[in-house]
């Protein structure tokens, strides 16, 4: 069977040196397959179309080709409420009403909070509130996000899941690593946790590859895969691309954008050979 993978950007800064290994690890794993672009444009607060083009721009320059049309995720947010629905029916998820700082003033008083890649978890606040102090909350129209309830989740699915990496192994899911994550807010029906999963299984993604950094969020992505009754597809996640200082990049740093390095005189061909990826 073809492979099938995808570089899934989002259009809020310019693309860097990370970005542009990335992009070719991907359209290398798919010779011979298929080449998708995905535009993770979800957080319309600072997407926007200069960053968009930009994107486009780049790809184009390191000699990328890919399929259209390509996929936004700000055009399918009824793909995600229809999971999020599944979700709901099967009684995994529950309104949170909690703000940032009440969070950090919970962790605070609990001492030795439970620890995720991200920091301390959720400490389950919202978990055990009443059906009936949710609907009223609700109604009142106070601000909430969606949890899932991890381990009634996993409880539901029943024993271990496993999940491959091409260069790693074969890995048993641990979904609780993030603890009860947000999946929706309502203002935004999907977190990235749950627009991914739902983007790869409707793209027919065979081949997802990221950065390690993404390692952990498997996991998690394992688990609703499964609630959602879709297909595994097989990861590779790849190094990341740092700076003099060990540092992984990241978009506020202008002078490795491809845009500047381009405008410096860099050639794609140059590009290809810094990151070692010679093969286009």
């Amino acid at each position: 069977m073809p492979e099938v993978t995808r570089f899934a950007p989002s259009p809020t800064g310019w693309l860097h040196l990370g970005h542009a290994y990335a992009a070719l690890f991907a359209q290398e794993k798919a010779a011979g397959g298929r080449f998708l672009i995905r535009l993770e444009d979800i957080d319309g607060t600072r997407a926007r179309p200069e960053y968009e083009e930009a994107i486009f721009e780049d790809l184009a320059w390191l000699g990328l080709e890919w399929e259209r049309p390509v996929r936004r995720q700000s055009e399918h947010f009824d793909d995600y409420r229809a999971a999020l629905k599944r979700l709901e029916g099967l009684g995994v998820l529950y309104p949170c009403f909690c703000t940032r700082r009440e969070i950090q003033e919970e962790i605070a008083r609990a001492g030795n909070a439970p620890q995720g890649p991200d920091g301390p978890l959720y400490p389950g606040t919202c978990r055990n509130r009443s059906a009936e102090e949710r609907a009223q909350r609700m109604a009142a129209g106070e601000p909430y996000a969606l949890r899932l309830d991890v381990a009634k989740a996993a409880g539901l699915v029943g024993g271990d899941l496993e999940w491959r990496d091409r260069g790693r192994g074969v890995f048993t899911a641990r979904p609780g690593v993030f603890g009860d994550v947000v999946l929706a807010r309502k203002d935004t029906p999907a977190s990235y946790h749950l627009a991914v999963v739902v983007d790869d299984a409707l793209q027919g993604i065979t081949l997802v590859t990221r950065g390690e950094d993404l390692l952990e969020a498997t996991h998690l992505h394992r688990l609703l895969q499964a609630l959602l009754g879709l297909p595994v597809p097989e990861w590779w996640h790849h190094g990341l691309i740092t700076d003099e200082n060990g540092k992984r990049l990241a978009k506020r740093d202008d002078a490795r954008s491809l845009r500047s390095l381009r405008e410096a005189g860099w050639t794609a061909e140059r590009v290809r050979e810094v990151l070692g990826r010679n093969d286009g």
